[in-house]
């Protein structure tokens, strides 16, 4: 179930909202908010809900008994828990997400020839499956206490509104408010806007620059690679840029914003990343949950910067190989991770005492390396990022707007999204809602904007446009 859907914004989520608020005690919103969580994530995979709930029971006895082992004074014996409790996270990810990758790994590299396993991908496993390792490793390092109410463990781990695609909720951010949590008109009324300004994005924005990318690459996987101009690839490349971002970042919204509704307050995941003046800078507002969590859990415990310098990068092509790897069972994705590795090694062994002092060219820099490296993420094999590439410095011709226009590649409704898109990336919508706030305009100016975005959304919806979340196959 999308949360850009009508089921879920006519049924599921009044459904919720009605039963949720009409019980008084915090045991009994946290069980309907567990319910209501396992059946929306029931909707699209029945059968691995049953995955899901053995993970919740096997982590909370596995979380209960490392405790117990530091209670009894027995780090040997916690720690040897600890690893059991990853060995077992990880092989299960390992299994559903790559067990097809690493069999035609191995198979190619022997010259044995293409194996066909198809294990179905449950979704969000790559998120929940985080979530649950950062809270038995806090409980071990006891940054956080052990939950010893199952249900209670249960509402962190499943919440229908980060299930599927993050942001990584790590369980001391919400550890008080599990039980503690204050639900108010004023922080529903304030989620209301955020999690509208999240479908926003995604239905007005990302829905139509997937339109673009999505026409103009076609071309190639149908055969007519040769038919890219100049021009329609950069737009292409231009229109995913934008799309990923708009379709993260607006399920983000729409995620913290359901929090804020429920009285929980998620962490931000993105803060305006297409301003940044180094990839160093674009990973602190990019993803900002998953970033921390690799800094945290891997990064720092290998040994962070405070080793040799030969040490030093293989911490850092570690950390970026298994950030690629994180996002897809596929070798572009790997060649993805590494590629962001080198280039934060390059920048801060060598650019940071140079090209990134410069004001003008140090953004300039910091847009190309993103856009590069989002042409390795979207494409679908390495060849394909040769045609994509060649494709934008004019192997086949530049062509013209107009050509794109009469192929019916682009229209006027695109170009109008696309420079909405590149305006909203930058702080401009901040800045006009800090001068509402200073001439006391802002609650009404908001609200108005956000009914018409809700309206428009609903209407596009009712149309049965383009609706998938990127980040759900992950």
């Amino acid at each position: 179930m999308l949360f850009s859907s009508l089921p879920f914004q006519f049924f599921f989520l009044p459904l919720f909202f009605i039963a949720y608020y009409l019980a008084k005690k915090r045991a009994h919103r946290n069980f309907i908010m567990l319910g209501f969580s396992l059946f929306f994530y029931a909707w699209g995979e029945p059968f691995y809900i049953f995955l899901m709930i053995f993970s919740i029971f096997a982590n909370y006895f596995f979380a209960v008994l490392i405790d117990r082992y530091q209670s009894d004074n027995q780090p040997k014996s916690a720690k040897y828990m600890l690893i059991f409790t990853i060995v077992v996270n990880l092989t299960l990810i390992g299994i559903f997400k790559y067990a097809g990758f690493i069999v035609n790994s191995f198979t190619g590299i022997l010259g044995l020839g293409h194996v066909n396993i198809n294990v179905p991908l449950p979704i969000g496993i790559s998120f929940y499956t985080f979530q649950i390792l950062s809270y038995v490793v806090d409980v071990y390092n006891k940054k956080v206490k052990v939950q010893r109410n199952m249900l209670f463990l249960g509402t962190y781990l499943v919440g229908f509104a980060h299930l599927v695609a993050g942001p990584i909720v790590r369980y001391q951010t919400i550890e008080y408010e599990l039980e503690h949590r204050v639900e108010s008109m004023d922080e529903f009324a304030d989620g209301l806007r955020r999690f509208t300004a999240g479908l926003a994005k995604k239905i007005l924005i990302a829905n139509t620059m997937a339109e673009i990318c999505d026409n103009i690459l076609a071309k190639y996987t149908g055969g007519l690679a040769d038919s890219i101009s100049g021009i329609g690839m950069w737009l292409a490349v231009i229109a995913y840029t934008l799309q990923i971002y708009y379709d993260f970042s607006g399920y983000s919204d729409m995620a913290i914003g359901l929090g804020k509704m429920m009285g929980f307050h998620y962490l931000e995941n993105f803060n305006y990343p297409y301003i940044a003046k180094s990839v160093t800078d674009f990973w602190r507002r990019w993803h900002m949950s998953l970033s921390t969590f690799f800094r945290d859990y891997v990064y720092i415990p290998l040994g962070g910067n405070r080793v040799k310098t030969a040490r030093w990068i293989l911490n850092m092509m570690i950390v970026w190989f298994l950030t690629g790897l994180w996002h897809g069972a596929n070798w572009t994705f790997v060649l993805w991770g590494v590629y962001f590795g080198v280039l934060l090694i390059i920048e801060k062994t060598f650019l940071q005492n140079n090209l990134l002092k410069i004001p003008v060219l140090n953004h300039v820099y910091a847009i190309a390396a993103f856009m590069f490296g989002w042409i390795i993420f979207r494409a679908e094999s390495v060849p394909q990022i040769g045609a994509i590439l060649s494709g934008m410095f004019g192997a086949h011709g530049w062509g013209s707007m107009l050509k794109l226009a009469q192929n019916g590649l682009i229209k006027p409704m695109h170009i109008v999204m696309m420079i909405a898109g590149i305006i909203c990336a930058m702080p401009i919508s901040r800045k006009i809602k800090e001068f509402l706030v200073k001439n006391g305009k802002a609650v009404f100016a908001i609200d108005i904007a956000s009914a018409a975005a809700l309206i428009t959304c609903i209407v596009v919806l009712m149309q049965g446009a383009y609706n998938p979340f990127i980040y759900f196959r992950f």
